[in-house]
C-alpha cells in the first residue's frame, strides 16, 4: 500500500514509518519538524516537510493513497492548558480538514493516534475501552473530539478508522529514541540524570494511594506501538470506527523506574 504518515519524523512516527517500510509499504512522511527531526525519517520513505495543509495537498495530488496513519499532533498537557487554542486548532480542526480531503480523494483507511488522556481520572483500573471518557485538559479533549467525529464520519461515508489510545510510550528501536524538547517523560529524564545531563530527578508526590506512594504509569514499548499500527491497517474495515487502548496492563511507579535505571546506569558508566 501507499501510505501517508503524518508526524513521521517524530519519536513514535519514525518507528511506525520504519516498520511500515519493513512490511513493504510505500511511505510518504509529512512533518513540519516542529517537534520531529529530519534525520529520524527512515531511509526509503519519501519526506515532505510541511504542515497539515501540506499533507492535505499531498493527498489531493495525482498519486493514489491507500491509507493515512495520522500521528501529527501537539501533545504537551501543561502547554495545552496554557494555550488551548493551539490544541483545538492543531489536533482537532486540522484533523477534520484532513478527513475531508481523504473523503474527496477516496482514501478509505485511517489509523489515528489518539490518547489515554481521553479518559481523564478513571474510576477503575485497568482502564478498558468501555470506560467513560472525561478528559481533564485540552489535549485529551481535542483528541476525544476527533474520536467522536470518526464515529460519525465512518457511519456516513465509506471510511474505516481505528483509534489507538496510548498510555506511556517508552523505549527505542535502533537509533530511533525519545528526543523531546522540553523532555517531560520519566524514563529519559531519569537516564539523563544518570548520564550527568541533568543535575537531579524530582519526584512529585509521595502520598499517592499506590504501593510506594508515588505515581504509577503503564508503559508500552514503542516497537509494540508500531506493531499495533500494522495490525490496525490490516484489519480496518469500511464504515467502522474501532478504538483500542495500548498498554501492557501492568503499572510501574516512579520509584520502581528509578530502581530499574540505577543498576543499568552504573553498569555502563
Amino acid at each position: 500500500m501507499r501510505l501517508l504518515v503524518t508526524g513521521g519524523a517524530g519519536y513514535i512516527g519514525s518507528v511506525v514509518a520504519r516498520r511500515l517500510l519493513d512490511e513493504g509499504h510505500r511511505v510518504v512522511v509529512v512533518d513540519d519538524l516542529s517537534s520531529g527531526f529530519a534525520d529520524a525519517v527512515p531511509r526509503g520513505a519519501e519526506f515532505v516537510r510541511g504542515t497539515m495543509a501540506e499533507a492535505a495537498r499531498v493527498l489531493a495530488g495525482p498519486r493514489r493513497f491507500d491509507g493515512v496513519v495520522h500521528l501529527a499532533a501537539r501533545s504537551l498537557i501543561d502547554d495545552s492548558v496554557r494555550r488551548p487554542e493551539r490544541y483545538w486548532r492543531g489536533n482537532t480542526v486540522e484533523t477534520l480538514r484532513l478527513l475531508d480531503v481523504m473523503l474527496a480523494a477516496g482514501v478509505e483507511r485511517l489509523v489515528f493516534s489518539s490518547t489515554a488522556a481521553t479518559y481523564g481520572q478513571p474510576a477503575e483500573v485497568p482502564i478498558t475501552e468501555s470506560a467513560p471518557t472525561a478528559p481533564t485538559n485540552p489535549y485529551g479533549a481535542s483528541k476525544l473530539a476527533v474520536d467522536k467525529a470518526l464515529d460519525d464520519y465512518t457511519r456516513a461515508h465509506p471510511l474505516g478508522a481505528v483509534s489507538l489510545r496510548y498510555f506511556n510510550v517508552a523505549g527505542s528501536v535502533g537509533d530511533c529514541g525519545e528526543r523531546h524538547e522540553p523532555e517531560t517523560h520519566v524514563i529519559p529524564i531519569a537516564l539523563d540524570v544518570a548520564l550527568g545531563r541533568r543535575p537531579e530527578f524530582s519526584v512529585y508526590g509521595d502520598d499517592y494511594p499506590t504501593r510506594d506512594g508515588t505515581c504509577v504509569r503503564d508503559f508500552i514499548h514503542v516497537a509494540d506501538i508500531a506493531e499495533a499500527h500494522l495490525a490496525a491497517l490490516r484489519t480496518v474495515a469500511p464504515g467502522e470506527h474501532r478504538i483500542y487502548n495500548l498498554g501492557n496492563g501492568q503499572g510501574f511507579s516512579v520509584l520502581e523506574v528509578l530502581d530499574a535505571v540505577a543498576p543499568v546506569s552504573y553498569t555502563h558508566l
